[in-house]
Parts: structure tokens; C-alpha cells; sequence
């Protein structure tokens, strides 16, 4: 309701206009008359300084992680284990399947069958662990067994990345670290509708937001977080932020906000600049609602000199801003005689007409 009475008040500020066209008070003296509910300020070197951030970024959230990554084997991945001068141990490749993962597989009890010394603990193990735990168990079949533990098969860990990416998949972990951003270009890349600012990490239960606009910007905290088992990834779709700009100006149309922060000038250039003929230097408009959702601020700039286009390049614009630039009163003048002369012009005629 609050909104709603503002843009009323806004409706009846902005309809009394000649031949149609919206205009606002220039002259400090007429804004003296405005309803309470809306604040004029006028931008100037000094107050500048207090409308040059952009709106405030998506923070990250802290996500808890260890300083090393080590992959630990858990039910399904496979081993490949090596006993060197002991070729005999070694499994050999599964016949008529060449795309089997030769090695052990951790059954579901969470162990690997090894001759010798039969069922090993393998799950929530590291391949490090196992070797030394097989070696301690060959010793008593083999003199100073030399061994290497690898990993062929990765299948029991995964994380999922879904969203707006070009290719929503499931990946498995593997014995190199992976990292958001990572997952994030192993599935295509963002999309270009994609919100860098907001991608949200699914963990244990809680949800956190990850920027990394901010992250590959390199103006944010560094913090690109390595992903675990069963994390979910998902990038949500950037929301619309536009500015709108309106009255005399080459090309009125929406602004994206949503991609990048844009300060007023390049608002205005990228529609073209302001029609020169037509526009008042003295009355560039950006209607804003306060925060407090009661009222309305409008900032007025003055361009009439190069200090003016100047000062709105650290004017940052805001969601919904509204940016209308007035007609200059010459132009209205110009307006009613452009159309008063056809009419003047075939008055003539009749004239002559008549008189012949």
C-alpha cells in the first residue's frame, strides 16, 4: 500500500504537464510545493560521496573445510594394488570386458579381499593407510613386501551441480581436490542468465552462498571452497535489476543493472545521450523509494556543463531507479509553433486562393 500511495503522489507531481508530456519541478522555489513524502536532493561535489557504491553485493558465506584434501575410498571404488617382484598378486583383466576397472573392489561390508591375508578394511580409508596396513599383513608371507595402493576406479562419491549450467551433471570425487568453481566449469560453465553472485552450496543441511563474481573479480574474500561427498551445487538465475530511463533522451529503454554496476552517465550514453535540442540541462531526474518504503527520493543533476556529466559518472544507479530527463521550456515553445505554422501556412493559401 505504501508503494502504491507513492507512485499515486508521484502520478499527480508528474501529470500537469503541457500537451501531454511528464515534467518536474525545476526551480527550487516550485519543489517547495511537493508533498512531504518526497525529498529532493541536489547532487553536487560535495553530497556526492554518499550515492558512489553500488548497491551492496551478496556476501559469502564461510564454509568449513580441511587445509588438505585426501581422498578417502569408500564402498564401490576400485583399488589397484601392486606388490613389486610379485606379479602373481596382481589381479589380471576381467575377459571379454575391457571396459572393467581392473583391481579390488570395496564390497559393501566396506572391505577388499586380498590373498594371503583376506578381507582388509578399505572404506573411510585413505590409499596411503591401506598400503601400510597390507604391508604390516604381507610380512608374514613376504619378506619386506614393497607395495603401491592406487586408486583405478572413483564410484562412491559424488557431488551434483545443477542450475543455470550449460551441462547440470553428477562428478565423482576424485584423488585431486574439487573446488566450486571447478564443478562449476566441469559442467559447462555458467549460462549467460547464470547469477555469478548467489550459488548456493547444498552441505550436511545447511545451505550456504557462495559469490564468486566477487572470487574472480579478485574484490572479494578468496574463498573457492573444496567440495565433499554428496554436496549439491546449484546456480540460481540472476534476478531482473533494471533502471529505466525515460523523457529526453535518445533511446528510453531499461537498463541492466543485473551484470555490472552503472553509474548515470554511462546510463545515459549507452541509450544514446540526452536529445539536445529538447532536454533541460537543469532537470535530470532519479526518482528512488526510500528504504524505509515511505517516500520517495529524487535526485537532480545538472549537465548543462562537462562538471554536470562528470559528477554522474560516480552516481551509481540503484534497482528500479527511474531516470527522466525534462523538456526544456524553449522546446514546448517550439513545439506549439511547428505546430501552428501549417495551419498559419494553409490560412495563407485560402487567402490567396480567395483572393484571385
Amino acid at each position: 500500500m505504501r508503494k502504491l500511495l507513492m507512485l499515486f503522489l508521484l502520478g499527480l507531481t508528474l501529470a500537469g504537464c503541457e500537451g501531454g508530456h511528464v515534467s518536474f519541478p525545476v526551480s527550487e522555489t516550485k519543489q517547495a510545493d511537493l508533498p512531504p513524502e518526497i525529498e529532493v536532493i541536489r547532487l553536487s561535489r560535495e553530497n556526492i560521496d554518499a550515492y558512489t557504491q553500488p548497491e551492496i553485493a551478496p556476501k559469502t558465506d564461510f564454509v568449513p573445510q580441511a587445509q588438505v584434501w585426501n581422498y578417502q575410498v569408500g564402498v564401490g571404488d576400485v583399488l589397484n594394488i601392486e606388490v613389486f617382484d610379485h606379479p602373481e598378486l596382481r589381479l589380471p583383466p576381467v575377459e571379454g570386458n575391457s571396459e572393467a576397472e581392473p583391481g579390488f573392489r570395496v564390497q559393501a561390508n566396506g572391505t577388499i579381499y586380498y590373498p594371503y591375508v583376506g578381507e582388509v578394511p578399505a572404506a573411510g580409508r585413505t590409499p596411503d593407510h591401506i598400503r601400510e596396513d597390507l604391508t604390516e599383513r604381507l610380512t608374514e608371507y613376504i619378506p619386506t613386501p614393497e607395495l603401491q595402493v592406487r586408486m583405478s576406479g572413483f564410484n562412491s562419491q559424488s557431488v551434483i551441480v545443477s542450475g543455470e549450467v550449460k551441462a547440470p551433471n553428477t562428478q565423482p570425487l576424485r584423488a585431486t581436490p574439487l573446488t566450486v568453481l571447478a564443478a562449476i566449469n566441469a559442467a559447462g560453465g555458467f549460462t549467460e542468465n547464470g547469477d555469478l553472485s548467489r550459488v548456493k552450496l547444498q552441505r550436511g543441511g545447511r545451505t550456504y552462498n557462495i559469490n564468486l563474481a566477487l572470487f574472480m573479480s579478485g574484490s572479494g574474500p578468496r574463498h573457492n571452497p573444496i567440495l565433499v561427498a554428496n554436496d549439491v551445487i546449484s546456480v540460481p538465475r540472476r534476478p531482473t535489476r533494471e533502471a529505466y530511463l525515460l523523457g529526453q533522451i535518445a533511446d528510453p529503454a531499461p537498463v541492466d543493472l543485473s551484470i555490472e554496476p552503472i553509474n548515470l552517465t554511462q546510463a545515459i550514453t549507452r541509450q544514446g545521450g540526452v536529445d539536445e535540442r529538447r532536454a533541460d540541462a537543469r532537470g535530470v531526474f532519479i526518482f528512488r523509494n526510500k528504504q524505509s518504503g515511505e517516500g520517495i527520493t529524487v535526485f537532480q543533476l545538472e549537465i548543462g556543463s562537462p562538471a554536470g556529466l562528470l559528477l554522474g559518472t560516480e552516481f551509481m544507479l540503484a534497482s528500479n531507479d527511474v531516470i527522466y530527463i525534462t523538456r526544456a521550456p524553449v522546446s514546448k515553445w517550439n513545439d506549439v509553433i511547428s505546430q501552428l505554422l501549417p495551419s498559419i501556412g494553409f490560412g495563407r493559401t485560402i487567402e490567396t486562393v480567395v483572393g484571385e
